[in-house]
């Protein structure tokens, strides 16, 4: 169907509210997964956030970089290894974490960024001491190695940078505070805490599904809207399970720390992020 001008002039009137809502607010997004990969995705994640940028919303990206790690480490034969859905993190590892996160993947999204029109800036968690970690071990003594649980977040160089209007570009490592190292953090982990220290109005955690679904198998059981006391009940009836676990965790402890409302929503969808920021429909699973 082709877009007449009423048509688009009426996209534009309903985008505004929304516009008026989040201007001048902090928004983080964590970028990750498949839409990561597929170059058409990316495109469009770029593109949102650019159009974001320039309508007055403070945006700080937050990414992973799993396939890439996983690429990498399979040229140097070496293979992954993943304890209870965490990637074991060893010396080697965290090396090619370090150099891939910091390296690759968050200067190539800064460069896309500058190609779209806007204004990226790449930092590593351990610039400006923005994550701080220690060893990250379950109570039950599993261990992953070189992979860290944030204890403080120093927000100002984020601070500084949207301040100049700039779009941060923020990888998910962290410097340590019990040994003098890296650690690899979590993605979604790294957006939370620095979404809570940011006083953001929303966090978006893109992912690889429609959302939190009542049955995985069909997205038409996709759960919109969620309260965070709410979760306990669902997580009782086995809703929330497997990987789904530390994604509503994330969301839960964001909204509890102040932070409005927190999005798990489908990254492989084009324009997830404006759909769910300025039109009426809105995408995936939002905490509140």
């Amino acid at each position: 169907m082709e877009k007449t001008p009423e048509l688009k002039a009426n996209i534009l009137v309903e985008a505004l509210p929304y516009i008026q809502e989040y201007y001048g607010k902090v928004i983080v997004v964590k970028y990750g997964g498949n839409a990561m990969i597929n170059e058409e995705l990316k495109n469009a994640v770029i593109q949102d956030i650019v159009l974001l940028n320039l309508v007055g919303i403070k945006v700080v990206l937050v990414h992973g970089g799993g396939p890439e790690i996983s690429d990498l480490l399979k040229k140097i034969g070496k293979e992954s290894k993943f304890v209870k859905g965490l990637r074991y993190t060893d010396k080697q590892t965290m090396d090619i974490v370090q150099m891939v996160l910091c390296g690759k993947v968050n200067k190539n999204l800064v460069t896309m960024l500058e190609a779209a029109g806007g204004q990226g800036i790449g930092l590593g968690g351990m610039d400006g001491g923005l994550f701080r970690a220690v060893k990250m071990v379950e109570e039950d003594g599993t261990e992953y190695g070189y992979v860290g649980d944030i204890r403080e977040v120093n927000p100002k160089p984020v601070l500084d940078m949207l301040e100049k209007g700039y779009i941060p570009v923020v990888s998910s490592v962290a410097q340590g505070m019990d040994d003098d190292t890296t650690y690899n953090i979590n993605a979604d982990t790294a957006a939370e805490k620095l979404a809570v220290a940011l006083k953001a109005k929303k966090l978006i955690l893109l992912t690889d599904v429609p959302g939190l679904m009542r049955d995985p198998k069909d997205e038409t059981t996709t759960i919109h809207r969620i309260r965070v006391s709410e979760v306990p009940a669902l997580q009782k009836e086995g809703i929330i399970s497997g990987g789904m676990i530390p994604k509503v965790s994330c969301c839960v402890e964001a909204v509890r720390q102040g932070v409005e409302r927190a999005n798990i929503q489908d990254g492989r969808v084009m324009h997830s992020i404006l759909i769910e920021l300025l039109s009426d429909d809105g995408v995936g699973s939002m905490f509140y």
